[in-house]
């Protein structure tokens, strides 16, 4: 392959690279071989040859051809050293002959590997735990450290959690394929739930390239569950509420990294075909008059975008689509956020009797809207100690920044 001549790419860009491909080599590579330990130990060797090799020659003019080359070759030698390995390695000679630096046969030979993948790591077999940690590790991209953190585990505890995971998933012969369409129903439901933590995964590091690469994931997963069952309304809903919420993406943050809150955001930043998108998408599905969980959060997020500023968004219709949403996913999460709507409406006070009812000890964003309703009623030291407690609570050194900051605020 032709390299570009220049200088080479440092570390980070390389890294990023990766989380950008791996999830399609590894599925594809679990496709040809039938081994998910092949194909994530080929393609970390991969990451490693890129590490050592990328920086001196400079960045290959098709990266993700590069790397899914070099992957098969790792695993093909490494099965042609195991005795169990040799048909399969003899397939996998066959393959890799074939040219890889062809985007429109890559796209031809692997169109659905990532969401084979996807339903494998969801499986009902699997722990949902299990399930959210596979899908970051295998399609996110991310390392095991991350992963952890992102669970709020040591290292160790969590390579402990995806090794009996992948084990289960041997043992238990789950099949890497998307389901039948008799499967569908009752398989959704778990798949769409992942895709939308791998969603706010991102979110929650939304100001790094790690957030916009899991972000990009999810949607690019969301479109093509939309597009498999595109007479399932909560798979268009998904798909919605991750348009209409990244659309608000690029106001999140100022130009210093700091967080910026709804109320104060710069809606001219916001990324207006995504909304168009996002409320065509909902509009189809109020048609359908089907709601669930997805479709009424997207449609909440409907109203926020639709509304020119904070002070004209239709509150008072958020609090409905809130009820509605109580009524079908009656959780403390759900009630704090139709507390904060109702703030808007009926006043502070209204709300923070609402949000004392809650049992979300811990739960920074509990602590913040708390925090934020003692303020608006001018008790500043009850107000300073949610804040403290919030900062506290949360993994994300932007959040624990944005809270200390206003904890100052008098």
């Amino acid at each position: 392959m032709r390299r570009d001549g220049g200088p080479g790419p440092d570390e980070a860009t390389v890294g990023r690279i990766f989380r950008t491909e791996s999830g399609r080599v590894t599925a594809g590579l679990i496709r040809v071989f039938g081994d998910i330990d092949v194909a994530e130990d080929a393609v970390q060797d991969a990451f490693a040859t890129a590490l050592r090799r990328w920086p001196a020659d400079g960045l290959p003019r098709n990266p993700g051809a590069w790397i899914t080359t070099t992957a098969r070759n790792r695993a093909v030698d490494r099965l042609r050293r195991e005795a169990r390995g040799r048909d399969l390695a003899a397939e996998a000679v066959r393959l890799t002959a074939a040219r890889h630096d062809n985007e429109t046969d890559r796209a031809r030979v692997l169109p659905d590997d990532r969401l084979r993948l996807i339903f494998t790591c969801c499986h009902p077999a699997l722990a949902v735990e299990a399930q959210i940690a596979l899908t970051l590790r295998l399609l996110g991209g991310l390392t095991t450290a991350q992963v952890a953190g992102s669970f709020l585990v040591s290292e160790p505890t969590m390579a402990q959690r995806l090794v009996r995971a992948k084990r289960k998933i041997r043992v238990a012969r789950i099949p890497y394929r998307v389901p039948r369409d008799d499967e569908l129903p009752d398989r959704l439901p778990p798949v769409l739930a992942v895709t939308y933590l791998i969603y706010n995964a991102g979110a929650d590091v939304s100001d790094t390239p790690l957030g916009e690469d899991l972000r990009r994931e999810a949607i690019r997963l969301a479109r093509l569950l939309h597009r498999m069952m595109p007479d399932e309304p909560e798979a268009a809903g998904l798909l919605g509420l991750v348009l209409l919420t990244e659309a608000r993406q690029p106001a999140r943050h100022a130009d210093d990294g700091a967080l910026v809150l709804l109320r104060d955001q710069d809606r001219r930043r916001w990324d207006r075909p995504l909304i168009d998108e996002g409320h065509a998408i909902v509009r189809a599905c109020q048609r359908r008059g089907r709601p669930g969980p997805y479709q009424l959060q997207a449609a909440i997020s409907a109203v926020h975008t639709d509304a020119e500023a904070f002070e004209t968004t239709d509150w008072s219709q958020i609090v409905a689509l809130y009820d509605h949403l109580m009524s079908l996913m009656p959780t403390s999460v759900v009630a704090l956020n139709r507390a904060i709507a109702v703030g808007e409406v009926d006043g502070p006070a209204a709300a923070l009797a609402l949000v004392d009812e809650l049992d979300l000890d811990g739960y920074h964003p509990f602590h913040a809207a708390r925090a934020d309703l003692l303020r608006r009623l001018g008790r500043h030291d009850g107000a300073a100690t949610e804040y403290a407690r919030a900062a506290a609570a949360t993994p994300h050194d932007a959040a624990r920044a944005f809270l200390l900051d206003r904890r100052a605020i008098r």
